[in-house]
């Protein structure tokens, strides 16, 4: 029997402006999508690259970080999350105003690139 992992979000970030400071973020919920095998960041950029290019998303990205980072929406959802992929995983950041439902569909999605792939999912929560 598969279970699926959950992706209840437990903890929000807390959204600051500091004065001429730009966007902080307090606390939160972050999971990581791990690939059952190895495989190198870049392939993995490309293929979240590939995923978000086929829609239904719209999408930014940081061209000055040292990894591949996306402010992702997910225009059938409505939900709001960032996505980076760094030291052989994916990450996916919840926003103040993210709901499982997108969260779920990307996932799904990214499982449906490559069916043979098993993906593990960690939760990471910081109540701050």
């Amino acid at each position: 029997m598969t279970t699926e992992p959950s992706f209840s979000i437990p903890a929000h970030p807390k959204r600051r402006y500091p004065y001429d400071e730009g966007v902080e973020y307090e606390g939160g919920t972050e999971f990581e999508l791990v690939p059952g095998e190895e495989r190198a960041t870049p392939e993995l950029a490309a293929t979240v690259r590939d995923l978000l290019a086929d829609g239904p998303y719209r999408y930014g990205d940081f061209h000055d970080l040292p990894m591949p980072l996306w402010l992702v929406r997910d225009e059938e959802t409505a939900d709001v999350f960032r996505v980076a992929v760094r030291d052989g995983t994916v990450r996916l950041h919840v926003l103040p105003t993210t709901e499982s439902s997108g969260l779920r569909r990307f996932y799904d999605r990214l499982r449906a690139v490559d069916a043979d792939c098993q993906w593990t999912v960690e939760r990471r929560v910081d109540a701050a």
